[in-house]
């Protein structure tokens, strides 16, 4: 019975690609940092880990339902044929189930929040829920994945000082650039098959070249947020320490990735990426805590 039951838990794990969680959590940790240093009695354990719930909940809404969205998709992809719904691993309406499951979690648990997470709660969800559907109808959609992870690090400041300020939306831009930027060079390796059934990304609508150029575009976005962040939130050695790690390797997925060899895209999508934003969150939140 425990073995089938780890069994069931790792494939759903899997569904959601937990490991993922790497991209936006560190981002709601500095969003969180952040607000308990403007107002250092308001920290508490509790609201940390439902911070971190409502983090957890909303990805797994989000994955599960694009994976329940794309099911007929992913069949006849071969890259995604092995994913577990196709695969007949995961039933869509277990998935669908897991989903709603999620969903009523994360709105619960915002509740106990503050008011304003609560009613903000299901924008939020529109957004990430929402973003499944786009690639039918925009070459953009990465710009709205993008959106969707964007609001970890704001939504985590809301969630202690319950109002809106300039320095978390910035980070909630970093976030928005960043993910954008590395998801176009995720989706190069799904160009011809997107044309095939009429998808729309944009490497579709800009071939490799132009996407791989967008996508540089995007992350020099990123990088005068960072810098815009640094100086508005008066960073000091820890936070520039950790932003040129983070720049850097921004810039280095660029050189794993050409037009004329993908090998390497699962290494600048998680692994460089995965790093960056560990570093970063780290390097900023010391710096808070030092400074």
């Amino acid at each position: 019975m425990l073995k089938k039951l780890l069994k069931k838990s790792t494939n759903y794990l899997s569904l959601v690609k937990f490991a993922h969680t790497v991209f936006a959590l560190p981002f709601a940790l500095i969003g969180f940092s952040l607000a308990i240093y403007q107002m250092p009695g308001e920290f508490s354990v509790w609201l940390l880990l439902q911070v971190l719930l409502c983090m957890v909940f909303a990805r797994n809404a989000a994955m599960a339902f694009n994976r329940y969205a794309d099911r007929n998709i992913d069949k006849i992809n071969p890259r995604t044929a092995i994913r577990e719904i196709p695969a007949e691993v995961i039933k869509p309406k277990s998935a669908l189930f897991f989903v709603v499951l999620n969903v009523v979690l994360f709105i619960g648990v915002t509740f106990f929040i503050n008011r304003l997470v609560f009613y903000l709660s299901p924008i939020a969800l529109v957004i990430v829920l929402g973003y499944s559907y786009t690639k039918r109808f925009t070459s953009l959609a990465h710009l709205v994945l993008g959106l969707g992870l964007s609001l970890s690090p704001i939504g985590a400041y809301l969630a202690v000082t319950g109002k809106f300020d300039v320095l978390p939306v910035i980070y909630s831009f970093i976030v928005l650039f960043w993910v954008a930027g590395f998801d176009i060079i995720y989706a190069l390796q799904d160009e011809e098959f997107d044309k095939s059934q009429n998808l729309k990304s944009i490497p579709v609508f800009l071939g490799k070249n132009g996407a791989l150029n967008f996508s540089s575009f995007l992350h020099t976005l990123t990088i005068v947020f960072v810098v815009v962040a640094g100086i508005i939130g008066n960073g000091q050695i820890l936070y520039w320490t950790g932003a040129i790690i983070f720049v850097a390797l921004l810039i280095y997925q660029h050189f794993l990735v050409k037009p004329t060899d993908l090998s390497k895209v699962d290494i600048a999508f998680f692994t460089t990426n995965g790093i960056a934003s560990v570093v970063f969150a780290g390097f900023v939140i010391a710096d808070l805590l030092v400074f």
